[in-house]
């Protein structure tokens, strides 16, 4: 099964480039996760497209269309895994800690974003991922996940992205 991670598009109208990605990296995945600053009701209905896509109100989603569809933070069984989606919030130093204690070890992968860098770690026993910013670099994450359960995390990067 893979997972791909986006966070932090902050995009108005989708860019043309956004096209590549999505046929690249994010339409092949089993789950497409946006973890928040989508910031616009035409980037979200881009997303949409994924027959199994997770999006979370990130602290600039403040289009009205978007406060009406998005919760702060969602949980999910993904295949075997409890899987759980916010964007952070507070200082970016302590977004990780924050984050896992308001999900905790009983979740096999927590998501998140805000901070705009990536994160691949265990903090008080939860996995996890923060694929970098999207809108900003370029970074997305793209998690495989064995039959037995194990995790591998690939950060992509601008320059491995289509962009013209």
């Amino acid at each position: 099964m893979k997972i791909a991670v986006i966070s932090d598009t902050h995009m108005g109208t989708p860019p043309s480039w956004l096209d590549r990605v999505y046929s690249t990296w994010l339409a092949p995945a089993d789950v497409l996760v946006h973890c928040g600053d989508i910031t616009s009701f035409a980037a979200w209905s881009f997303f949409m497209q994924h027959d199994n896509f997770i999006c979370v109100r990130g602290n600039c989603d403040w289009d009205p269309q978007l406060v009406d569809q998005l919760e702060p933070m969602v949980t999910a069984r993904v295949g075997g895994l409890m899987l759980g989606v916010t964007h952070g919030w507070g200082p970016r130093s302590q977004v990780p800690v924050k984050v896992a204690q308001a999900f905790g070890p009983e979740f096999d992968l927590v998501c998140y974003g805000h901070t705009h860098a990536r994160d691949w770690s265990v903090v008080e026993g939860v996995r996890l991922c923060n694929p970098g910013s999207l809108g900003e670099s370029g970074s997305l994450a793209v998690i495989t996940i064995g039959d037995g359960g194990d995790m591998r995390c690939e950060f992509i990067d601008a320059a491995q992205l289509p962009f013209p």
